[in-house]
């Protein structure tokens, strides 16, 4: 298995996993003309994908979901909280609830229920029956349906949003503060560290921090808190920005 970012942040998110005969795009934050433009720097055509995952409705992660669907006849699968709290309606290749799994041709998919302020937000695991990704983005708060399924990782895409000192002092009105550090809206640094931390992240070939906010974290920070938290390698760590996100890495 391989996986690599498109780019991750509060003005676009997307991922993509491939298996030997599966590729699998997890949400689509970017306009069209963008999307394909990051996708062709990672070797990829829209035609060639297999699915679209919608993890949930919020705009950085299905701007361009119903144009690149529509477009490339790409399959679409989400919850139908998600599906009803689009602003674009489409026509769903099918609807998935927490706990449900997906197969895509030799690529397993695991639908993770999360606390998130959206209608019925989801996050996945994917796994080609020899290696587990997962992408664990958007979440307040980490319950123990998290930590069942995203143990025994082989790589791990994980939120580390902001620093609670910076989003503290930051300029964003108190209500988006009260809303961004609450149960429902995003993980800081030492939840998601302490999270890594009860998983068996000693397996783990690659572990990769996303959705890092440009206003409230910065990268050193993020990093810092992980290497104080887990004892780990600075270098061993990496960071997806909202940019240039994360070229391939492969799952070995």
């Amino acid at each position: 298995m391989h996986f690599a970012v498109l780019g991750s942040g509060s003005r676009g998110n997307s991922a993509l996993v491939r298996s030997s005969d599966a590729r699998v795009l997890i949400d689509c934050g970017f306009p069209l003309r963008e999307t394909v433009k990051r996708l062709a720097r990672l070797g990829i055509e829209p035609g060639e994908l297999d699915a679209i995952l919608v993890t949930h409705e919020h705009a950085d992660h299905v701007h361009g979901v119903e144009l690149l669907a529509r477009h490339h006849r790409i399959p679409v699968y989400l919850s139908a909280g998600t599906l009803q709290g689009l602003r674009k309606p489409l026509e769903p290749a099918g609807l998935l609830t927490a706990g449900q799994r997906l197969q895509i041709k030799d690529m397993e998919i695991t639908a993770v229920g999360v606390a998130h302020d959206a209608r019925e937000p989801l996050q996945f695991v994917l796994s080609d029956g020899r290696r587990r990704f997962g992408q664990l983005t958007d979440l307040g708060s980490v319950t123990a349906e998290v930590l069942e399924c995203y143990r025994g990782l082989d790589a791990l895409v994980v939120e580390a949003n902001h620093d609670s000192e910076m989003l503290a002092r930051g300029p964003y009105p108190y209500p988006l503060k009260a809303r961004v550090g609450g149960q429902w809206g995003h993980l800081n640094n030492q939840q998601a560290a302490d999270l890594v931390a009860a998983l068996d992240w000693e397996g783990l070939q690659h572990l990769v921090l996303a959705h890092l906010s440009e206003k409230n974290n910065t990268p050193q920070l993020a990093r810092q808190c992980f290497v104080d938290t887990l004892g780990c390698d600075p270098d061993w760590l990496q960071v997806a920005d909202q940019h240039s996100g994360l070229d391939w890495r492969e799952i070995a």
